[in-house]
């Protein structure tokens, strides 16, 4: 973990994109198969859609390799709005999504954190509880498929 470093990427430059790509979708794929559902939209995201993305992304570089990344927007309100935080799968449980949520909370300090995972993704919802995230509901998107959303207050 040492060696891991946190950068802006720009996922309009087709190289970054492809790079940030592979990483989402072999992570979700793992959703995927954890809540049963292969219909995720970011499993299926194309290279050019990637690229439009208005969000901002930091990525997580091990020996100049991406290893994670995480996106969001700010909403008019100033909430930060977590879109998708990926690692891959060879990376697992050595601290890259951590070390993602911290260094996105310093970039973006803010009164409210939101993000969403599915309700059947218990490592994801450890994560998000790890970090000061506290369930606010639970939502069916499919039938059988349920999304729980998150938030996380700054104590002010």
């Amino acid at each position: 973990m040492d060696d891991l470093e946190i950068l802006p990427v720009d996922v309009s430059d087709e190289d970054v994109a492809r790079e940030v790509l592979a990483v989402q979708r072999a992570a979700y794929a793992i959703e995927a198969e954890l809540i049963g559902f292969t219909e995720l939209p970011m499993l299926h995201e194309t290279l050019d859609e990637l690229r439009a993305s208005k969000e901002s992304f930091l990525g997580a570089y091990e020996g100049g390799r991406l290893v994670g990344a995480v996106s969001w927007d700010v909403l008019e309100d100033g909430t930060v709005d977590v879109f998708r935080l990926v690692v891959a799968p060879t990376a697992h449980r050595r601290g890259v999504a951590s070390f993602l949520l911290e260094t996105l909370a310093a970039w973006e300090p803010t009164r409210r954190t939101i993000v969403s995972t599915g309700s059947a993704n218990a490592p994801a919802l450890a994560l998000y509880a790890q970090h000061g995230f506290v369930r606010v509901a639970e939502r069916e998107v499919a039938p059988g498929v349920w999304l729980t959303d998150l938030e996380r207050c700054a104590i002010v």
